[in-house]
């Protein structure tokens, strides 16, 4: 790489679901020789990994839906100065592209990107158009999407379905086979929750494994990621019914889990359905019913759809119910292996090398 080679920016903040993919689109534009930077807010703490190797600088940002007439205008302010910042920025920088990944963090550089015609990708990794992207979604110069279908896509604007980048131990597993348990089989039951989501998991799953008939439970061995504050009742509610259960507030190895497991009970973040189905496994996709514009129904929908997942929503997700389904899907090999391939076909396991083919063709 030299001082010469085009430089792209990337600009993103807030949760993991919008900086994962800018990390993974980094790794890719650094392998091919640009020079990258990171735009984030002034609240964005040290990031690791590739983000933390680059040139960062950072704008001011905020909430634009603050709470009361105060909290809107102070936020508005804020977002005013960001972007004057951010323009400051680009016109010394003079970037051959902008890359933004959602979130308030990346309005100041997106819409200074736009208003100074710098060549602008958005990515959106939900099947709804996040509330940042959509205020630019009408300007920049190509929309690149994580799903076909994505809710409030502007008409005649270019998009380009990419996929949603995962870290590359997920990657790896794209080839994995998958094997459903048959006979006497053990059953491997992963559980993954966010934070927010992770409540109702601890509660819910232990009581419905506990009505599996006798034969059935005794094959389930469950890992389950639980709220720090959840992992004792869990634990106890498991053993309680004399099931082997591995419950951590968090995992480390979750690519090495995921591989190991026969079926997902997961929520349906955008991060959370990209490692599954990369990795071909079949889920239980529960959305979390307070998520933005109920995205995560859509996520969970859109691999319905195509055969590589089952979603139940939050409000019908009683121990009896999923007893039932879990019942009914462990007694049907067949039925979790076809899941297991349409979760695989529908994914992109390529996505961050996509992103990075899509942000080419807007290169002079």
């Amino acid at each position: 790489m030299s001082a010469s080679s085009p430089l792209i920016l990337l600009t993103a903040g807030g949760t993991g679901g919008h900086v994962f993919p800018a990390e993974a689109l980094a790794q890719v534009l650094l392998s091919r020789g640009f020079r990258v930077g990171f735009i984030t807010d002034s609240r964005g703490t040290a990031y690791t990994g590739t983000l933390g190797t680059l040139e960062t600088w950072r704008v001011s940002s905020a909430q634009m839906l603050g709470r009361g007439l105060v909290g809107k205008a102070r936020g508005a302010l804020a977002l005013a100065s960001g972007v004057m910042q951010a323009r400051k920025l680009l016109k010394t920088l003079t970037p051959a592209a902008v890359v933004g990944f959602g979130g308030y963090a990346s309005v100041p550089a997106v819409a200074a990107a736009v208003t100074l015609k710098v060549p602008t990708v958005i990515h959106e990794q939900n099947a709804v158009l996040g509330r940042a992207n959509r205020l630019f979604a009408r300007r920049v110069s190509l929309i690149a999407t994580a799903y076909e279908d994505v809710e409030h896509l502007p008409a005649n604007r270019p998009v380009r379905r990419v996929g949603m980048p995962v870290r590359e131990a997920i990657r790896a597993l794209s080839t994995a086979p998958y094997t459903p348990p048959v006979n006497g089989d053990t059953v491997s039951l992963l559980v993954l929750g966010g934070s927010q989501g992770a409540q109702i998991f601890s509660t819910v799953v232990p009581e419905a494994l506990a009505l599996l008939p006798t034969g059935l439970r005794q094959r389930v061995k469950i890992a389950q990621q639980a709220r720090p504050e959840d992992v004792e009742r869990a634990t106890a509610g498991y053993t309680s019914h004399g099931l082997t259960a591995d419950v951590q507030s968090f995992f480390h190895d979750v690519p090495d889990r995921l591989a190991g497991c026969h079926l997902l009970i997961a929520r349906s973040g955008a991060s959370t359905v990209a490692e599954a189905t990369t990795a071909g496994r079949p889920a239980l996709l529960v959305p979390y019913m307070h998520a933005a514009d109920d995205h995560q129904t859509a996520n969970a929908e859109a691999v319905e759809d195509a055969g590589g997942a089952w979603v139940l929503p939050q409000p019908e997700l009683t121990p009896t119910v999923l007893a039932e389904k879990l019942k009914a899907l462990l007694g049907s090999p067949d039925t979790l292996a076809g899941a297991a391939a349409a979760a695989r076909a529908w994914s992109m396991p390529d996505a961050a090398t996509n992103l990075a083919d899509a942000v080419e063709t807007l290169l002079p």
